[in-house]
């Protein structure tokens, strides 16, 4: 009698399949691999694929030391051949949950997995579904799916339904996907009891919620509350250099209250795939039950608009010192969405260096992370920071903090600073020529 998914998985002999190896599949992957399961990575790129497969990694998270072992192994591999998961027992979805140009939710990559799992759909098999969106997504758009398969299987009764919300941060030092706790909701308690139990062989700590959708709606939580209350200090910027004030000096006394009060920076805008994008996954659905989510959009209205609120400042500054900013040379610092990684999605850098470029500057870049983006119809390359090209700039605007950088060196052979993330805070000598945010 063949084995239940249950002893698979506590076996170890459950296969495993990761659909979608960036930021979130390929860290999941790397970990159900050293915990000893053979794991395969589905993936649409067949160069991401190969890279794989040599043991070559293209995310900040995952160096190629983390994957020499188990690709070498035989306990990890790539592949763009969705028949391979007709062998798969879990499957984890991991892919990309992007906002059309309408600014609705773009589910179209979790279709075009699921169209995969469809196919290949058997009993006693997982699904996880880990990409960010909409609270009832899980059950109206997965669930109906595969049971309106010929084989007509049933969530819960012949294969196992369940969501579990990425929570990856990029970059940080401190949270992996190994050490940060792990939330699961299923369809029914069966699904959610072998999910959890899924997620126990690889993770410390998993917490079960009641349903999919309270699943779904506990990462909406967790970035609507940074969303919002990084408008409120982008907006108390704003208010403060209305009144004279330096936010930063206002930011660090606050800090100082052990209690009730919780430290959050203002910026030159959001970055990255989730801030700037999840809570309007919750606010497109609740327009549905005709209800307006005043903050979500007003903080969304506020953080989005804060590129256009660094250009304005940086015009002013020029005006001050004689320039227009209509053939000025700018050199941008700092490119992707936040300190020392490469990562550029939805990146402020970008809407900033589109605005100053449309208002008649001419900009360069440099970003010891980021050697090159696509811009326009080709591709912008950062452009080596050298003394010489500070002092031959009209302005330098530090948009990302990364940590390499020498600021003092920096400040020291710049005309003119204008710092978005308060960078120079440790600068001593010339800080006449910085302004801050």
């Amino acid at each position: 009698m063949p084995k239940k998914l249950v002893d698979k998985i506590k076996d170890k002999s459950a296969r495993i399949g990761v659909i979608g190896l960036g930021y979130v599949g390929l860290p999941l992957a790397v970990e159900f691999a050293k915990a000893g399961f053979k794991v395969t990575g589905f993936e649409i790129d067949a160069k991401k694929a190969k890279m794989i497969n040599a043991a070559k990694s293209y995310i900040d998270d995952i160096t190629d030391t983390d994957l020499a072992p188990v690709v070498k192994s035989g306990r990890l591999r790539a592949t763009t051949n969705d028949a391979e998961l007709a062998k798969i027992d879990c499957v984890s979805i991991c892919v990309p949950t992007p906002l059309s140009k309408s600014k609705d939710p773009d589910i179209s990559y979790i279709i075009a997995a699921l169209n995969w799992v469809t196919k290949h759909l058997h009993r006693e098999m997982l699904i996880v579904l880990e990409s960010t969106t909409y609270p009832g997504t899980t059950v109206e758009v997965v669930q109906t799916q595969l049971e309106g398969t010929k084989a007509k299987l049933k969530a819960g009764k012949d294969f196992y339904l369940a969501f579990s919300p990425e929570r990856v941060d990029p970059g940080n030092p401190v949270y992996s996907t190994k050490n940060t706790p792990r939330v699961v909701g299923g369809t029914s308690k069966k699904c959610t009891a072998i999910a959890k139990l899924y997620y126990q062989q690889v993770l410390p700590n998993v917490h079960a919620v009641s349903s999919t959708q309270a699943a779904e709606m506990v990462k909406l939580l967790e970035n609507t509350f940074r969303s919002v209350n990084i408008g409120m200090v982008n907006e108390m910027a704003v208010m403060c250099h209305r009144l004279g004030l330096d936010v930063w000096e206002i930011i660090n006394a606050a800090s100082s209250k052990p209690f009730g009060y919780m430290k959050f920076l203002p910026g030159p805008g959001l970055g990255g795939h989730c801030i700037p994008i999840d809570p309007l996954y919750l606010s497109w659905k609740l327009k549905a039950l005709n209800y307006y989510a005043r903050f979500i959009e007003l903080a969304g209205d506020v953080n989005s608009h804060m590129p256009e609120w660094v250009v304005e400042r940086t015009c002013d500054l020029l005006n001050r010192h004689g320039r227009a900013i209509k053939g000025t040379k700018i050199v941008v610092l700092g490119i992707a969405y936040k300190r020392d990684i490469k990562d550029v999605r939805e990146s402020p850098a970008l809407d900033v260096i589109r605005l100053f470029e449309k208002a008649g500057a001419t900009v360069k870049y440099n970003d010891p992370y980021v050697p090159q983006i696509r811009w326009h119809e080709g591709i912008l390359k950062s452009t080596k920071l050298t003394a010489a090209l500070l002092k031959q700039s009209d302005l330098v605007v530090i948009v990302t903090d990364h940590t390499n950088y020498d600021y003092q060196w920096i400040v020291d052979n710049a005309k003119l600073i204008f710092d978005t993330r308060n960078a120079t805070a440790k600068v001593t000598r010339h800080r006449s020529k910085i302004e801050l945010l």
